[in-house]
């Protein structure tokens, strides 16, 4: 985990060797403030005060050091931590990038949103607090400790029998919250989950006046966190009471033990200086141990973070291209062979089950059927959006699993019955199609997608500004731009996945006769519930239950009286009751 994690420091490696460095020569310097202070001390009962000058001279040359060493590590600690994570996020984004939609699915959204978030915070606090923190409290107590037992080695024990007991309780502490956070991770992704599905779905809420429910649940969810949270706090509640505790109980040992040995020796064995020295070591041991207790705090929560984007940042794609596949698609020909696919291996139905299907570049297929017939799971195999699971898929005469998967998809355009359009001006959204495409490219594919008439009543016209995801334009505005930034890619294989759906007959037909000029040698497969979307299409497929039970044109599907037929027959008769 480590390994993959130290992957994203890359350019920040110096700053993240500074840090430690400056650090260690903080804690050297801060380490011989004590000892100099109690010369100082012990200097005081002299009759000149030349020796207590200089001395005091030397302790401020000295604080001005540490100080400048700890202005220098935290910059550093602070450049290294940020420049971490700001590539392990960019790490993480295009590793998502590159993810099948079954590897989303795995994962889910919101906690892909989550690692991204919340996750890599708390790893780059983490990573800061290591590199400075993490290094600085165990040199402390080495140093420190060091020190004492050059000043006095009995009373140093005092001090070295604490560490062994606040060294156990930190880590029952650590070890009792870490599942805890594991716990609260997983919540995280709920309640994040929560508020993706309702802002999304904002619309939808408020119509059925839902508020109230929506509230509710993301209130449960918010408090299931909550009370996760309070749980680790009370646990973490006890340990600065403990640290404290151990903490006053060595000063009132080491005063009282220190001022006998004063006394009984007439500072033979310890002078005033060395017992100043001692309790400012003292202070010193026991705050690197309450900040070590921190960073065990820190590293649980981390850790668990750590591991989550480490899932990502390892997760082996479902697809991927092959080692020098094909780069070039012939042609827009499609084959299944023998075709099976299921959605999850454990799955006993499948979603496609044995479809042949043999189409030639050029042709327009209509594709129907009922809510999930699995029409559109048979066209994103084409894209190789998912694998087969039995039989193969041919584009161009090929396996789709031979080309490269940028090659294949730059070849396949897929207009979404949902489609969705990105914030920034028209041209900016058609030029995902084709980001070269000049304007009079630009203006012929929307003329072909029936798309130009209504943008150039807009106020800018094509530099009309589209709000995120398209909200200032209607639903049938938003397919004739899709389509226009679809045909922008001359793709070797055009799907519709009943994107048309928005738009009236009239303009359906209008666009279906533009593709006949405008991408003659293109394949087009056009899903649709209506019939008149699809009569006049070369073949028409009807799919039921993940089957091809129909076949063949118009006219021929007619005088089958199955289930296109009956599809025909029910809206030629809503036509006419109209």
């Amino acid at each position: 985990m480590i390994k993959t994690l130290l992957k994203s420091v890359r350019q920040y490696k110096r700053e993240s060797l500074l840090a430690p460095l400056f650090v260690a020569f903080e804690v050297a310097i801060e380490c011989m403030l004590p000892l100099m202070m109690a010369k100082l001390i012990d200097q005081m009962a002299g009759e000149t005060m030349e020796p207590i000058v200089k001395i005091g001279v030397v302790l401020v040359i000295m604080a001005l050091l540490s100080l400048m060493c700890g202005i220098i590590s935290g910059r550093m600690a602070a450049i290294a931590s940020c420049g971490f994570a700001r590539n392990l996020r960019r790490d993480l984004f295009f590793r998502i990038e590159d993810f099948a939609f079954a590897d989303i699915d795995h994962f889910s959204t919101s906690s892909l949103v989550t690692r991204m978030t919340t996750d890599v915070t708390n790893v780059q606090n983490a990573y800061q607090m290591i590199i400075r923190v993490a290094i600085r409290t165990p040199l402390m107590i080495i140093f420190s400790m060091t020190m004492c037992l050059t000043i006095n080695a009995r009373m140093a024990l005092i001090f070295l029998a604490l560490l062994p007991i606040l060294g156990i309780v930190l880590f029952g502490i650590s070890m009792y919250v870490h599942p805890i956070f594991r716990r609260i991770f997983r919540k995280y992704d709920d309640l994040n989950n929560s508020v993706q599905e309702n802002v999304a779905a904002i619309r939808v809420v408020k119509s059925f006046v839902r508020e109230d429910y929506e509230k509710e649940k993301f209130g449960h969810a918010a408090q299931e966190v909550c009370h996760d949270f309070t749980s680790v706090e009370k646990i973490l509640a006890i340990n600065n009471p403990f640290m404290m505790l151990c903490i006053y109980s060595a000063f009132m040992l080491v005063s009282f033990f220190g001022a006998n040995m004063i006394i009984n020796t007439a500072g033979s064995s310890l002078t005033t200086g060395q017992l100043s020295s001692l309790i400012n070591y003292g202070v010193q041991i026991l705050s690197s141990m309450m900040m070590l207790s921190m960073i065990f705090v820190m590293t649980s929560m981390a850790t668990e973070s750590a591991s989550r984007i480490v899932e990502v940042l390892t997760w082996d794609s479902s697809l991927a291209s092959p080692e020098n596949g094909l780069t070039e698609v012939p042609d827009g020909s499609i084959c299944f062979d023998h075709v099976s696919f299921r959605y999850h291996k454990e799955s006993k139905k499948a979603a496609l089950a044995d479809v042949n299907l043999d189409i030639a570049s050029g042709q327009t297929v209509g594709v129907m059927g009922g809510t999930g017939a699995s029409k559109t799971t048979l066209i994103q195999l084409i894209s190789r959006l998912y694998d087969v699971s039995e039989g193969s898929v041919r584009v161009g005469g090929h396996d789709v699993r031979e080309y490269d998967l940028n090659t294949l998809r730059d070849s396949v355009a897929v207009v979404l019955q949902k489609n969705v359009l990105f914030s920034g001006t028209i041209k900016e959204n058609l030029r995902w199609g084709n980001k070269n495409a000049t304007d009079e490219e630009l203006i012929r594919a929307c003329k072909a997608a029936q798309a130009d008439e209504f943008i150039e009543q807009m106020p800018d016209g094509y530099d009309t500004y589209i709000e995120r995801g398209g909200s200032n334009v209607s639903g049938g505005q938003k397919q004739r731009l899709c389509i226009a930034r679809a045909l922008l890619k001359c793709p070797k294989v055009l799907i519709l996945d009943d994107s048309t759906s928005a738009v009236d007959t009239k303009t359906d037909a209008l666009i279906r006769r533009a593709f006949l000029t405008a991408i003659p040698e293109t394949t087009k497969i056009i899903i649709a519930q209506r019939v008149s979307s699809v009569q006049d299409a070369d073949v028409i497929l009807v799919l039921d239950d993940g089957r091809i039970v129909e076949q063949g044109t118009h006219e021929e599907l007619l005088a089958k009286h199955g289930i296109y037929w009956e599809a025909y027959e029910t809206q030629t008769k809503s036509r006419e009751a109209v």
